[in-house]
C-alpha cells in the first residue's frame, strides 16, 4: 500500500470524531462553467457508463490498429469524444440557465454542517447528510446524493484548503472520505 495514502488514511481516522470545536471556515465560490465541467468530467468517467463507454471507445480504436478497417476508427472516435464534448455543452448550458450561478455562493463550515448562501437565501445539510466526498486535483466533491454534491474549488477556497479537508475529516466517517490530493 502507497505510504501516502495509508498516512493520509491514518490522519482522517484520527481526526474523526474528535470534540465539536467551534471552528467555522468561510470562503466565496463564483461558480464557473469550468468548475462545472470538471465535476462532471470526475462524476462521469468513475460511473460504469462512463468506463464502459471508454473500454469499448479503446477496443474499437485498437481494432482499427490491427485491422486497418475504418468504421473502427469512427466508432471509436465517436464513443471516446461524445461525452467529453456532451458534458462541455451541458456545463455552459447550465451555466447560461441556473439562476444561483450568476453570483457568488457564500459557504460556511462548521460543527454543524456546510451551509451555503446567496443573497438572503441559506440553504445547507449537516454531516451525517454526507454520502462521501472525493476529489481531483481541481476541487473537493461533497457528495449528499448519488448525483448531488456540493463543489468546493480549490482555487477559491485557496489557503483554507487544508482547513477544509481537515473539518471534513472531523465530522465525515474516514470509509466516506476519499480525498487523495
Amino acid at each position: 500500500m502507497d505510504n501516502n495514502i495509508s498516512k493520509d488514511v491514518m490522519e482522517n481516522v484520527q481526526a474523526y470524531n474528535q470534540p465539536d470545536s467551534d471552528e467555522v471556515i468561510e470562503f466565496d465560490v463564483q461558480m464557473d462553467a469550468g468548475i462545472l465541467y470538471d465535476y462532471m468530467l470526475y462524476h462521469s468517467y468513475r460511473s460504469f457508463i462512463g468506463i464502459l463507454g471508454t473500454v469499448i471507445g479503446l477496443l474499437l480504436l485498437a481494432n482499427f490498429i490491427s485491422k486497418r478497417e475504418i468504421s473502427f476508427l469512427i466508432f471509436g472516435l465517436i464513443i471516446l469524444l461524445y461525452m467529453p464534448w456532451s458534458l462541455f455543452i451541458t456545463s455552459r448550458r447550465q451555466m447560461l440557465s441556473v439562476a444561483a450561478y450568476k453570483n457568488p455562493l457564500h459557504y460556511r463550515l462548521g460543527s454543524d454542517g456546510i451551509k451555503v448562501s446567496q443573497g438572503e437565501e441559506t440553504q445547507g445539510h449537516e454531516w451525517g447528510a454526507v454520502v462521501k466526498v472525493c476529489a481531483d486535483a481541481k476541487s473537493i466533491f461533497v457528495y449528499t446524493g448519488r448525483n448531488v454534491a456540493t463543489i468546493f474549488p480549490r482555487q477559491a477556497m485557496g489557503a483554507k484548503t487544508e482547513q477544509v479537508i481537515r473539518m471534513i475529516s472531523r465530522f465525515v466517517p474516514p470509509s466516506k472520505v476519499k480525498i487523495r490530493y
